[in-house]
Formats: structure tokens, C-alpha cells, sequence
């Protein structure tokens, strides 16, 4: 670009799918009903979790950590993207778009630890159960979970506000929200250095903790094996189905976007995607939770006075 074309930017417009009018109502529709169901969902969950004696153990503690986590999640750009949906121009600030930007980043960062501290969680109930309560105690598991929030905050917030941005001339977005990719098409300087950083650090907090995972539960999957009683693996089975499912849509909703090659020439197709990435998980979560989970089940008659209807 030539120096005398160059302009700063002072601002974002987010194309969305304002040149779709039609189909922007129906979009509307469509994510305002989801956000809601994923603050109502996740308010449930953390409301239970507290209400209800018998979740105050290690597993639900974590789930309190990613229902709230959840819910931020959604509210660091679904609200912006619902604005954007009914006025004539959707634009954004510099420093408003950096934040969501970071926002996004340290979130889906935090869920990959998290969800990795969920699967060392189930290891040890299921490997050492007679254990289990002295080796995961309160103070264990809080600092299980502050060290999964800062560490986030070390690895996504501090290099992207290291990292020296200009943006010039063309401001237009074709996204719904200040995604890390689409911004970094705009940047008129050299960035192969933190290109370069941002991909090893993306190996180390998306790869390092699925392995993780997977280690995890091939861990717990040797601890199930050996046991004599039929009813003792259904149960280990039962204990970790729920957090498997939510491994299995966060990770596969995140290869879908980050790590298959997107369709240059249907754009309007890869944003979709990329905004279900950070819908679909957080509004499933809670229903997972509640569904698959007979803990929670009871602590919600328990609430509904129902709780006598449950079965000894």
C-alpha cells in the first residue's frame, strides 16, 4: 500500500449479514433465543450448584467455573452482534473491537483449561476413589481453577497487547464480531514475528490440553476395565459421559473453524461457522449437564418440590 493512501482507523464495520436483510431477522431471532437459553442455562446450573449441599464437591465446583465461564464467553459479543442486527450502520471502535478481540481469546482459552482440569478431576475420582476426597481437596481445586484463568490471561491477553497493530485504509469486516483472524487482514504492518508466537502458543493451549484429555481418559478407561462389577463400570461410564460430550462438541466445533481450510470463495458460509463455534458449546452445556447428569436432575426436583417423587 502506498504511504500517501494510507489512513488510520479509528473504527470497525462489521458486515455481518446486513447485505442479507431477510436473512438478518432471522439470525436475530435465532441468536437472541440462544443467548438466552445459555444465561438461563448456566444460571441454573450455578444456582443449583450452590442451593444444593450435595453438588459442593470438586466436579461441580469446576462446572460452576465453566457455567460462569459460559456466560461470559457469549456476553464479551453476542450483545454487540445483536445490536448490530438493527441499526443501519453495524460499527464498532478501535479499542471496543481489541477488547472483544482479547475478550474472545482468553475465554476460549480458559474453557480448554478448564475442561482439561475437568478430565484430571474424573481421573482421580474414577482411578482413586478411596483417595479422591483428601487428593482433590477445597484448596486443590480452587487453585486448580486460578491457575486455569490467569494462565489464560498470561498466554492470549498479554502477547495480543504486546503485539504492535496499525491499521490503515480499507475498515470493513467481513465478520459478525472482532474475530482474531478477520482483524489481522487489516493490520498494515509486519506481524510474521507474532504470527509465528500466536501459532505456538495457539499448539500449547489447544493441542497440550486435549492430549491431556485424552491421556486422562485413557487413564480412566484402564481404571474401568479393571473392575469386577458390571454396575461399577456403568457407573465410572455415567460419571464422565457428560463431561466426554461437552470435550467432543467444544473440540470438534473448534477444528471445524480454526483448523480446516476455509472456502475463500463462500465467506458469508465460514462466518456462520465461526459464530456457532461460540454459541453451540455454552447453550448445549447446561443441557447436557441437566440431562445427562442425576445429580443435577435431583437437585432440581429438590428446588421444584418434587423431590420426594424420586426413587430411593
Amino acid at each position: 500500500m502506498d504511504g500517501g493512501n494510507e489512513t488510520d482507523v479509528t473504527y470497525f464495520i462489521l458486515v455481518g449479514l446486513s447485505e442479507y436483510p431477510r436473512a438478518q431477522v432471522i439470525f436475530f431471532c435465532l441468536l437472541l433465543m440462544s443467548y438466552l437459553i445459555i444465561l438461563l442455562g448456566n444460571s441454573l446450573i450455578l444456582f443449583l450448584i450452590h442451593y444444593d449441599s450435595r453438588l459442593h464437591t470438586p466436579m461441580y465446583f469446576f462446572l460452576s467455573n465453566l457455567s460462569f465461564l459460559d456466560m461470559c464467553y457469549t456476553s464479551s459479543s453476542v450483545p454487540q452482534v445483536l445490536i448490530n442486527c438493527l441499526v443501519t450502520i453495524p460499527s464498532i471502535s478501535l479499542g471496543q473491537c481489541l477488547a472483544q478481540m482479547c475478550a474472545g481469546l482468553y475465554f476460549g482459552v480458559v474453557e480448554c483449561l478448564l475442561l482439561a482440569v475437568m478430565a484430571y478431576d474424573r481421573c482421580i475420582a474414577i482411578g482413586d476413589p478411596l483417595r479422591y476426597s483428601v487428593r482433590m481437596g477445597p484448596q486443590l481445586c480452587v487453585k486448580l481453577a486460578v491457575v486455569s484463568w490467569v494462565a489464560a490471561f498470561l498466554l492470549t491477553v498479554v502477547p495480543t497487547l504486546t503485539m504492535p497493530l496499525e491499521f490503515c485504509g480499507h475498515h470493513m469486516i467481513n465478520h459478525f464480531s472482532c474475530e482474531l483472524l478477520a482483524i489481522l487482514k487489516h493490520a498494515c504492518n509486519d506481524l510474521k514475528f507474532y504470527e509465528w508466537l500466536m501459532m505456538a502458543t495457539s499448539s500449547l493451549t489447544l493441542l497440550a490440553p486435549f492430549a491431556f484429555i485424552l491421556a486422562s481418559y485413557g487413564r480412566i478407561l484402564g481404571a474401568v476395565l479393571k473392575m469386577n462389577s458390571a454396575e461399577g463400570r456403568k457407573k465410572a461410564f455415567s460419571t464422565c459421559s457428560s463431561h466426554i460430550t461437552v470435550v467432543v462438541i467444544f473440540y470438534g466445533t473448534a477444528i471445524s473453524v480454526y483448523m480446516i481450510p476455509q472456502d475463500k470463495t463462500n465467506q458469508d458460509q465460514d462466518k456462520l461457522i465461526s459464530m456457532l463455534y461460540g454459541i453451540f458449546p455454552p447453550m448445549l452445556n447446561p443441557l447436557i449437564y441437566s440431562l445427562r447428569n442425576k445429580d443435577v436432575k435431583m437437585a432440581l426436583r429438590k428446588l421444584m418440590g418434587e423431590e420426594r417423587m424420586s426413587p430411593k
